[in-house]
């Protein structure tokens, strides 16, 4: 796929990209509007025909002939009509559908660091927004904005052949009417721009609320949280009026001028009936033909004037979604996959965007298959380590490598097939229990995802529930207990097999029988893997082969547990303090 980021300023080049996918369809359906209008107009003069023949007794012989050119006009008109729709629904829904799947798969090509800055909610939106923009203004350019546009510049090529003159006049104040508009239009683009700025903020603070509702309704602020959804729907209307009045004076003006115009036209045409210089059929060509030009530029102006409205929301849309990527991955596919891995990380310099400095010529190496705790007061930059290793962002200088290769050489995928996670805060699909489990190794077996679960300990509670792994476990996992989160979320790290395993406080905040399972699933999950643990309970690293201390972004201890627990140091103080701390749990009880 393109680098969508080189149209983030350029909406109208972003159309066309995504167009010229479907361009034979796109052909097929102006060939189609460009007939059937020239038919609707030439109806017209068909009529004029007919009333000529029917008005000249030495003509009656082709009033049949006149009659006939009549009705296949009008058949050709409605029948090019529905060959228009029966392509454009096709066709428009595609575009809708593929500008969706392009917005999606560039977003989702960003660094986590990315959306700490973003509402979730607005960047759907938006995506959203986008989609039903172009889409709208697909629909109304084929058949409300180009039908008119057609009509005009046919209807006056059949006004030369009553009065060149009259239609030349006509050309000239046509032309000054809908440059005006155009003009006054694109006016009023910040307005637009702005009321698709508050609508994405309306939309991120909606789903915002919603996704924080037991949090909301735990601290009794939904009230609050009402008054300031209000205030952004204030804000939203406010500037949505702002924009429609500018549209209405536009549509305003064009009626007046076009009342003007059309008693101007239908005085000239009967002054030339009067001299003798028209017809009869010429005077209802005239009239018809002028009324329908004058009407066309009406429809050509609103229109336009809505499409420049839609246009605007997708500009402001695309200058938020196609923001170009900080970094790229690699191109390198394949990484020998082993079951254990070294880590080293060489000289790292890193500090997050905006942020204060984290890393500065950080350097450590983890041996392959040895299992590795990281300890520390909060903010010493453990989970940054973690996030470092994963390359959801990217040092400022330095580099970190796994078997002697360094990361930034490598493909996402052949980096995230080397590596799984078990978080603390696990996060779980609005799926079924096996697809959560199977996430990581989407081809795996239900017999493998049954053992996964197995050795993860999840069968005892999985058979305990109505569907087994069918069922669908909510938001986030909301129907599951905080243990069985952390258990499917082992099972998804036994499935998916990769040779460097992460533990986030895997086991923080859980109960003693859920602690105690989880541990046996962890203990058999590590045997024969390079894995890192961070954690606060420092018991639970008691059986790592080593233990790296950091505070404020360096490393002051490294070593085995038991020779750090010898000597003065931050580690034996954060273990004298956990051990007086359960003492003190112990008299409490």
């Amino acid at each position: 796929m393109a680098d969508l980021s080189a149209y983030s300023s350029h909406p109208y080049r972003f159309v066309l990209y995504t167009l010229k996918k479907y361009r034979l369809a796109h052909v097929v359906i102006f060939v189609a509007v460009l007939f059937a209008v020239t038919c609707s107009v030439s109806t017209q003069y068909a009529v004029k025909y007919l009333v000529d023949a029917l008005s000249d007794p030495g003509r009656h012989g082709v009033v049949w002939q006149a009659f006939a050119f009549v009705v296949t006009l009008i058949a050709a008109d409605n029948l090019l009509w529905r060959v228009a729709a029966w392509v454009g629904h096709s066709a428009f829904v595609s575009v809708s559908g593929s500008v969706r799947r392009d917005l999606f798969k560039h977003l989702t090509g960003q660094p986590p660091s990315f959306f700490l800055s973003q509402p979730p909610g607005s960047l759907t939106s938006r995506i959203t927004a986008t989609s039903n923009a172009l889409y709208t203004s697909e629909t109304m350019i084929t058949f409300s904005a180009l039908p008119p546009l057609i009509a005009t510049c046919v209807a006056i090529f059949y006004l030369t052949t009553v009065s060149l003159f009259m239609a030349a006049c006509l050309s000239a104040v046509v032309a000054v009417v809908v440059a005006i508009m155009f003009r006054w239009a694109a006016q009023g683009k910040p307005l637009h721009r702005l009321y698709a700025e508050d609508a994405a903020a309306v939309d991120g603070e909606m789903i915002d609320i919603i996704s924080n509702i037991t949090l909301v309704k735990a601290f009794g602020r939904l009230r609050g949280e009402h008054r300031r959804l209000a205030g952004a729907v204030s804000d939203e209307t406010r500037s949505r009026r702002r924009s429609l009045y500018y549209l209405e004076k536009l549509r305003i003006f064009h009626a007046l001028t076009t009342a003007a115009l059309t008693c101007g036209l239908l005085s000239w045409a009967i002054l030339l009936w009067q001299k003798g210089q028209a017809s009869a059929g010429d005077v209802v060509l005239v009239c018809t033909l002028g009324i329908s030009i004058l009407s066309a530029t009406r429809d050509l102006a609103v229109a336009l004037v809505d499409v420049t409205q839609h246009l605007a929301r997708l500009s402001e849309a695309l200058s938020k979604l196609l923001v170009p990527h900080t970094f790229h991955s690699g191109d390198s596919h394949v990484l020998p996959v082993e079951k254990a891995s070294a880590i080293t990380f060489r000289d790292v310099d890193f500090a997050y965007p905006g942020g204060r400095q984290i890393f500065s010529g950080l350097n450590f190496t983890i041996e392959a298959g040895s299992r590795v705790g990281i300890v520390g007061p909060s903010g010493g930059g453990k989970s940054t380590m973690f996030s470092l290793l994963q390359r959801f962002f990217v040092p400022r200088s330095g580099a970190i490598l796994i078997n002697g290769r360094d990361i930034a050489d490598l493909s996402d995928e052949a980096l995230r097939k080397m590596i799984a996670v078990v978080p603390q805060d696990v996060t779980l699909f609005h799926r079924t229990l096996r697809d959560n489990i199977r996430y990581g190794r989407p081809g795996a077996t239900d017999e493998e995802v049954w053992n996964a679960a197995e050795m993860a300990r999840c069968m005892g509670f999985i058979e305990q529930l109505p569907e087994g792994l069918d069922t669908v476990v909510g938001d986030r996992g909301a129907k599951l207990s905080g243990g069985q989160r952390q258990r499917i979320a082992i099972a998804r790290a036994f499935l998916k097999d990769s040779p460097i395993l992460l533990l986030d406080e895997a086991t923080s905040s859980l109960d003693a029988q859920s602690e105690d399972l989880i541990r046996e699933a962890l203990t058999t999950l590590m045997r024969g893997r390079t894995a890192i643990a961070i954690a606060h309970r420092l018991s639970t690293l008691r059986s790592f082969d080593r233990i790296i201390v950091v505070q404020n972004g360096q490393v002051i201890q490294d070593g085995q547990p038991d020779s750090l627990l010898t000597k003065a140091g931050l580690y034996k103080s954060l273990v004298d303090l956990e051990v007086s701390r359960l003492r003190g749990v112990g008299v409490a009880a």
